[in-house]
């Protein structure tokens, strides 16, 4: 508990984190100006338009700020300590070491999931309020249907954190951590989705993005990515996508030189 307190301490004191939370949160007036876009587009188009009128679901669109924002405090959460040195007091209070790991990924992971819940929820009831029945009613399908998608899709943000945390771990530094953290979820993606079947379907499926869909089997929407993983597997995947990294992070902490 004291190590847990003491990592909450260090989070709320700086700026950085009341900024990426800030602009996290900021994901829901994306979503509200794109959903305004949306109903105004839609409601100067002909009759004859508005029948073969599609939008993507917004909550997914946004979920990108989120995500990207809590992976940089994952990151800052570890490599800001590196930058200041503050790591040699905080290991000299903690000497075995793996504790400090195991505070500072419940304390962003638990941020992580109170922001990106709030940005997936806030902004899919805002999508439904504005858009109503048009668009082939995709905002009309219930929400006790929709819940285990947007549930799925909140899971990823503090998922993406923890990926942060490991590879600010890793790395030990702040740029290097940030570009490895977009490079594999937002470039490798697009690279995958290039390739020649079976490839692009097979790597596509282990893609983050894809994960949500394949855990609840939802298939109301369509995807550019893979889904040929069974919910369990695809879980598991997701789990491994923040796991593997925290745990490499935590067995190079406790066996490197700060």
């Amino acid at each position: 508990m004291s190590v847990l307190a003491s990592e909450w301490l260090k989070i709320r004191s700086v700026r950085s984190s009341h900024l990426t939370v800030s602009i996290s949160l900021g994901g829901i007036l994306l979503g509200l100006g794109l959903a305004w876009m949306a109903v105004d587009m839609y409601d100067h188009a002909t009759p004859a338009q508005k029948p073969g009128a599609r939008l993507a679901e917004l909550e997914e669109v946004v979920l990108m700020v989120p995500q990207l924002c809590m992976g940089v405090l994952g990151v800052l959460a570890m490599t800001s300590e590196y930058a200041t040195g503050f790591i040699r007091t905080t290991l000299t209070a903690v000497p075995k070491r793996w504790p400090v790991m195991a505070g500072k990924s419940v304390v962003v992971g638990a941020i992580a999931l109170f922001t990106g819940s709030a940005v997936i929820f806030a902004t899919y009831f805002v999508c439904r309020a504005l858009i109503g029945d048009r668009f082939g009613g995709l905002y009309q399908i219930p929400f006790t249907d929709k819940l285990p998608l947007l549930t799925a899709l909140a899971l990823t943000v503090p998922v993406f954190a923890l990926l942060g945390v490991g590879l600010g771990s890793i790395l030990r530094t702040t740029s290097g951590s940030i570009v490895v953290l977009v490079g594999a979820v937002y470039v490798v993606p697009i690279i995958v989705g290039n390739l020649p079947q079976p490839w692009s379907d097979l790597l596509g499926s282990v893609m983050i993005g894809a994960l949500p869909h394949e855990i609840t089997r939802d298939t109301t929407t369509n995807t550019v990515y893979g889904s040929l993983l069974p919910p369990v597997a695809a879980a598991a995947v997701l789990v491994t996508y923040a796991l593997l990294p925290l745990l490499a992070g935590t067995w190079l902490l406790c066996r490197r030189d700060v």
